[in-house]
């Protein structure tokens, strides 16, 4: 990150060192995690024999059975799942907008926002699974079966189906808001009007006059999307193909395998994941060229009727259907959690028993007491850089530049598996593998970044007529930030700090990378349980996975309505 871009290096005190903290916190361990992947795949790394630099990983990549089709199950869930996201929002936004309904499922849009990957997946896998609840409901009335049917593969599926549903259920909501968000910053109603006026229907208007403008916001959110789809681990051990696997999870597995000389390939096919990923965002750049030529092509005609309204609908329905399929998966958790004897065709359970909770949780507490603890710790640092770096904009008068908010999505644009490794091999050599501080430190990384995006916004959109005021009145800057600048911003604080717990709860590799596997979290167990443990045990790891989440929200949507309830302004 550049700190002349940030407006810190002249700001004098602690504010000064603001950027140089936020660079060493994230970037550096990006920068040195993608050299520490990139050397052990060309053969070289000294502690496990690799002395001399060669091209033998990439040659026993190639050689691995099915690796091409891991390449191809990588491109294709992961561009699948961003453009089926972003279609779904953008026309959920487009036509529902103005809609009660609208307001309905937009209260669906936080607790699926604050539930994990993992939990989400494993829901999902509840509902869609041959014994799983759609089944339960249109059996054996609809399909005949009573008993689950052995040849249907719903989950795990060659193609990745399952997998691709399980993202856009949850980047759906996350584009949502996005969306929601930079809506608020353009003259959307006014634009709508005169699209009508023009005689144009509610969506063609929409895309044509409003969503140009709101995707130069979204371009970066959207690229996360499709990064994140491309390389995720967890959601793949649970709802994609084993045999063979997404290339990510190759690379996982092989990181994993008790053989050393398996990282030299690992780190190879992890390198690849980072080239696919960069390939695959320069090709969407090309696509936003061309589908931008097109749409004023499209434009300058002025065509009024066409397939755009009849489409919209289809995918509103489908973002609508989304939002309900997720919240069913995470009921679908909660009921597992609670059934005793559950047969197959069963719509419920026959009988209900709250004794899995019993005995888990004491079992349980080490592993949710360390969950809560690097979230808050992580979701604490990272408010606290933020508010540093936006105090020390405040103080210097300008915005960063759009460089750099690249840098700030960095850790969300490149593969967790391109660098977590070389991040893992630089917490060695400083001694810090398999600590509790180096698992907050990895959290941090991604923590940050929303951190810092969720809080800029409500901070520069601060009225500053209330600092002068203040210092009218002879306070000093420190006072102006403790007294008027903070107590005002309580709720956006709060609700950075809770996004920020969320995305520690939900972190997987990043644990178990930086933890050397001894640091167990929620997200870890319940990854581990999928793989074929008791569906009840499952449903408690998931339910507690998304419910820590959902109370910090809560939380935060509350507090400031106890400490102000006297003052309906501040609250």
């Amino acid at each position: 990150m550049n700190p002349r871009s940030l407006s810190f290096t002249q700001t004098g005190g602690l504010w000064a060192f603001a950027p140089w903290i936020t660079i060493l916190v994230f970037l550096l361990p990006v920068a040195a995690g993608l050299v520490g992947t990139a050397l052990p795949a060309f053969g070289y790394l000294p502690a496990i024999g690799g002395e001399h630099l060669s091209v033998d990983p990439w040659r026993a990549l190639a050689a691995q059975p099915g690796v091409m089709t891991s390449v191809k199950l990588s491109v294709q869930t992961g561009l699948l799942a961003a453009v089926l996201s972003l279609v779904f929002a953008a026309s959920f936004c487009a036509l529902l907008q103005d809609h009660t309904i609208y307001r309905r499922l937009s209260t669906m849009v936080s607790p699926l926002l604050a539930t994990p990957h993992v939990a989400l997946a494993i829901g999902l896998a509840f509902v869609i699974a041959p014994s799983g609840w759609l089944l339960r409901l249109a059996s054996p009335l609809l399909t005949g079966w009573d008993r689950p049917p052995v040849d249907l593969v719903t989950v795990r599926d060659p193609q990745g189906l399952a997998m691709v549903l399980g993202l856009v259920l949850k980047e759906v909501p996350y584009l949502i808001l996005m969306i929601v968000s930079a809506l608020n910053q353009v003259p959307h109603a006014a634009l709508r009007r005169t699209g009508s006026a023009l005689g144009y229907r509610p969506a063609t208007a929409w895309f044509k006059l409003v969503f140009p403008l709101v995707y130069l916001q979204l371009r970066l959110p959207v690229y996360a999307v499709l990064a994140f789809s491309m390389s995720t681990v967890e959601v793949g051990l649970i709802l994609g193909p084993g045999n063979p696997p997404p290339l990510a999870l190759l690379a996982a597995r092989w990181f994993a395998d008790y053989d050393l000389q398996r990282y030299f390939p690992a780190a190879a096919a992890a390198s690849l994941q980072g080239l696919l990923v960069l390939a695959a965002l320069l090709g969407w750049r090309a696509g936003e060229i061309g589908v931008a030529h097109i749409g004023r092509a499209w434009c300058e005609r002025g065509v009024r009727a066409g397939a755009v309204d009849p489409i919209a609908r289809v995918s509103a329905g489908l973002a609508a259907t989304a939002l309900t399929l997720g919240l069913i998966a995470m009921l679908g958790t909660a009921v597992w959690s609670l059934a005793q004897s559950w047969r197959f065709p069963a719509a419920l359970p026959e009988q209900w028993t709250s004794q899995t909770w019993v005995l888990q949780l004491p079992r349980m507490a080490e592993t949710v007491i360390t969950t809560i603890g690097l979230a808050l710790a992580s979701a604490l640092a990272g408010v606290l850089l933020a508010v540093a770096c936006l105090e020390a904009e405040t103080r210097r008068g300008h915005a960063p530049t759009h460089r750099v908010l690249w840098l700030v999505y960095a850790p969300l644009l490149v593969p967790q598996i391109a660098f977590l490794y070389g991040f893992q091999v630089v917490l060695v050599k400083l001694g810090l593998d398999g600590r509790w501080l180096a698992v907050a430190w990895a959290h941090l990384v991604f923590v940050l970044p929303y951190a810092f995006l969720s809080l800029a916004d409500p901070w520069r959109a601060l009225d500053p007529r209330y600092a002068r005021s203040a210092a009218a009145l002879g306070v000093t800057p420190w006072q102006v930030l403790c007294r008027v600048r903070l107590p005002m911003l309580l709720k956006p604080l709060l609700l950075a700090f809770a996004i920020g717990c969320a995305v520690s709860v939900g972190q997987y590799l990043p644990t178990l990378f930086a933890g050397a596997g001894r640091a167990a979290t929620l997200t870890t167990e319940a990854v581990t349980l999928s793989s074929g443990a008791d569906p009840r045990i499952m449903g408690v790891y998931a339910l507690l996975q998304a419910g820590i989440p959902l109370l910090v929200y809560g939380a935060a949507l509350m507090l400031p309505a106890l400490l102000y309830r006297r003052r309906k302004g501040m609250a």
